[in-house]
């Protein structure tokens, strides 16, 4: 039997048809009755009520009068549940349930706080007869269910979770206030997860309705959601900015309180001091003053504008950074509007859905674009209806918008044995493959003529239908349509997650955003070479023992496309628009993952809900392990395979968080993915490589060699993950770096043929920045060409586990 609290509760939609027959007198809320369910009595009125097609998205029309009365029972006899039958004047109109959201059907998905309250709503169906109808009866139930819930039991908060389809119901619960947070998958469903409080209710009731048009479009950016994003922001631009030495503040008076004078404001605040320079800022402590002393709001722009001269940022460049910060609130605005799994529930899993949707439910819940750089989310190009349908945290699919791009222009790439027709028939379904045919030979063009192509919808919308306009007038291009699957975009906006097939690729378009210090492009020069770059290294990685026996693998780059039959390929000079139109084809993890195990982000390791708890700590408490215990296992996944491929394959990974996707089994790491292999993986010496994928090879000295792990790891992860476990208690700063110098002695005392042996155990490293990259450009960060030389250094920093 499918419980009825898992399936989208509403008949909206028939009751919307009643009101639109002949008049009839509607019913106050006030006169509407709430008595508990009585299993015995009223499970054959419900059981008729839900065999009505209006009832479909109850998904429990095929259950027979005693499977509703023990459906009943059991929602009676729960401690966290009750049913309702709505009457007037003794005449049931609709049942009604409220629940417990953190012990009921979103108890792994949703951080519940006191007070929220959970509701679904079943209207009976209308008459057949016209005339017996009632305008407005669903309106006056919802009405009453709501002020049941809000006045009558209490509830702060109420929560619900109708079907993204029911369109119905969604009128009906704006209609009273409700506002949609985010979507989330449930057993058997797609859902839109929205909330309604006690002075939203009050208000939208006295203003008579749920405001319209552009003043609904922007329910986050309210005083409540952007102060958090605020501060969380200038304690982050203080805490990254002094790391990085540009600038640097005094004592203020007791331990550990600091403050900043700008010569405009004065930024007092409370912080910790670690290894590698690292402050934890405690964003709570941070207050601004004028010159007499008076506070003054928060605000990272203004604190950027007060510092621009110190932290070097070209005046032409200014009003950019600032233009990226303001999308960076605006994005920690939404993320706090819309509330997001507890680190306890990442921790532990999903248990209710699929690996994939677990997967999924992580990216989309994560609120850090980038643990060290201040404007992470950019994303200047997106306008607001862009952000809600393809920034990561709405949590939103996506259709690719597919072209036929004529043959002679354009170069598939796959790799070796994989081939042209084997790759579309693994990644497209036959109906979506037999469409794109038929339209290209209703349109009189031979289909073998033509490669397919994927296109983000942001980049077809903006970019290829009018920068590509010739091209498509002469048929170089043709517009096929959109693809049969739904993509979820991750954290790496321009790269999209199957939800339709999560066995089929991960894919990755061209988006020309400009996001973190670059135009979001894809070089189709770039992409002709990946899937053989991909294979050589995957051939490295799988072929090694050690590797093996750790958990380590690559998600590999296995196609990859592109078009070059337009005017900025025939221009000689490079430019961003020869990288408008190119995609790849990733592996998915899923088809690699054994049995048991769960995917996590290396990201999430750095995250912290909305109550500061973080997903690490909660890790460690789920695994049982003493934290020394579990961060060893981490290790032993992410930072040896990372060594030993530098040493032993003279091959460097870029191995941030958002290129690491952790395998779980029980909160403990037991392996890991490594993906972005063809733009960002390296091969350091001189060893053979073919001729195609010579590009890869940038032969660098041992030191700079060690500075992957000094910068990426260590920098980049670890310092991080330790202020969070330090300021957690769970772990001490000198256990934490103890750990991680004893698992670098189990693979420097490992008998290896080794191409280099690495110091790591140097007296300090190289300071590598990466704000002051951004602030130097926010338009390019880096020449990809040639990222060592591009880099920042400001000093070195002593090495936490130096010899």
């Amino acid at each position: 039997m499918m419980p009825l609290t898992t399936a989208v509760p509403e008949t909206a939609e028939a009751a919307e048809r009643s009101e639109a027959a002949a008049p009839a007198p509607t019913p106050r809320p006030e006169d509407l009755t709430f008595t508990p369910v009585d299993p015995d009595a009223d499970a054959a009125t419900v059981a008729a009520w839900l065999t009505h097609p209006a009832a479909a998205f109850w998904q429990m029309g095929h259950l027979s009068i005693d499977q509703v009365r023990d459906y009943l029972r059991e929602i009676s006899d729960d401690g966290a549940q009750a049913g309702w039958i709505i009457r007037e004047q003794g005449v049931p109109l609709a049942y009604a349930e409220t629940y417990d959201p953190a012990r009921v059907l979103l108890d792994e998905v949703f951080a519940a706080v006191d007070g929220d309250l959970g509701m679904h709503l079943l209207v009976a169906p209308p008459p057949h007869d016209p005339a017996a109808r009632r305008p407005g009866l669903t309106s006056a139930i919802m009405r009453a269910v709501v002020d049941h819930c809000l006045e009558t039991l209490s509830a702060a908060r109420i929560v619900v979770e109708p079907d993204v389809e029911n369109d119905a119901v969604a009128a009906k619960n704006a209609a009273v206030g409700f506002e949609v947070l985010r979507e989330i998958d449930l057993p058997g469903k797609r859902a839109a997860l929205s909330v309604l409080d006690a002075e939203r209710a009050r208000a939208v009731r006295a203003q008579g309705a749920e405001p319209a048009g552009a003043a609904s479009q922007v329910p986050h950016l309210r005083p409540e959601h952007l102060a958090p994003a605020q501060r969380h922001l200038v304690a982050k631009a203080l805490a990254e900015f002094s790391h990085e030495r540009l600038i640097a503040p005094e004592p203020d008076g007791a331990a550990e309180r600091w403050v900043l004078d700008t010569g405009t404001s004065r930024w007092r605040f409370a912080a910790r001091r670690y290894a590698l320079h690292h402050w934890a800022v405690e964003a709570s402590s941070l207050v601004r003053e004028d010159a007499e002393g008076a506070e003054l709001p928060l605000d990272v722009q203004q604190l950027v504008v007060e510092l621009h001269r110190m932290l070097g940022i070209p005046d032409d460049l200014l009003g950019t950074y600032l233009e990226e910060l303001a999308s960076t609130l605006a994005s920690a605005a939404y993320k706090h509007h819309r509330g997001g799994p507890s680190a306890a529930q990442l921790a532990r899993g999903r248990t209710d859905v699929d690996v994939a949707a677990d997967f999924q439910q992580t990216e989309a819940a994560m609120t850090e674009g980038h643990p060290s750089f201040v404007a992470t989310n950019g994303r200047i190009g997106f306008g607001l209806d862009e952000f809600g349908a393809y920034a990561p945290e709405a949590g939103r699919t996506f259709r690719h918008v597919w072209l036929a791009a004529r043959r002679e222009h354009t170069l598939l790439s796959t790799a070796a044995g994989l081939g042209e027709e084997a790759h579309y028939a693994a990644e497209l379904d036959a109906e979506t493959r037999e469409r794109f045919v038929a339209r290209l030979t209703a349109l009189g063009l031979a289909p073998q003529d033509y490669l397919w192509l994927p296109v983000h919808p942001w980049q077809f919308q903006h970019r290829v239908a009018v920068s590509f306009a010739p091209e498509l007038s002469r048929r170089d291009l043709v517009v096929l349509g959109e693809g049969g699957d739904e993509h979820q975009p991750q954290q790496s906006i321009r790269t999209g997650f199957s939800r339709t097939a999560p066995e089929r690729s991960y894919v990755k378009t061209a988006l020309s955003i400009q996001n973190m210090g670059f135009l979001r492009g894809l070089s189709p020069a770039y992409m002709r070479a990946t899937p053989a770059v991909n294979d050589w290294v995957a051939a490295q990685v799988r072929g090694d023992a050690f590797l093996r026996g750790v958990g380590f693998e690559v998600l590999r780059e296995h196609a990859a496309i592109g078009f070059t039959g337009d005017a900025y390929h025939r221009a000689e000079p490079s430019s961003d628009q020869q990288k408008m139109l190119a995609a790849l084809w990733r592996e998915s993890p899923l088809p690699l993952l054994p049995d048991g195990q769960r995917l996590l982000t290396l990201a999430a390791l750095l995250h912290r809900d909305d109550a500061g708890a973080s997903v690490a700590a909660a890790l460690i408490e789920h695994s049982g392990l003493a934290a020394d215990e579990w961060l060893a296992e981490l290790l032993r996944a992410y930072l040896l395979p990372v060594v030993h491929c530098l040493e032993v394959h003279e091959l460097a990974f870029m191995p941030h968080g958002e290129n690491l996707i952790l395998r779980l089994q029980d909160g403990r790491v037991v392996g890991a993915f490594m993906k972005d292999i063809g733009e960002e993986a390296a091969v350091i010496g001189e060893r053979a490589l073919d001729e195609e994928i010579e590009r890869i090879r940038h032969v660098v000295d041992d030191a700079e060699a060690a500075q992957v792990i000094f910068t990426d790891v260590f920098d980049g992860v670890l310092r991080h993950l330790a202020a969070i476990l330090v300021g957690d208690g769970v772990l001490d700063e000198e256990s934490f770096w103890g750990t991680v110098s004893a698992v670098l002695a189990e693979h420097e005392r490992l008998d290896l043929r080794r191409r280099r042996r690495l110091d790591l155990r140097a007296a300090d490293a190289v300071h590598h920045c990466l704000n002051r990259l951004q602030l130097r450009n926010t338009r390019q960060m880096v020449d990809l060409q040639d990222a060592s030389g591009s880099m920042i250094r400001a000093g070195r920093l002593e090495n936490p586990v130096g010899g």
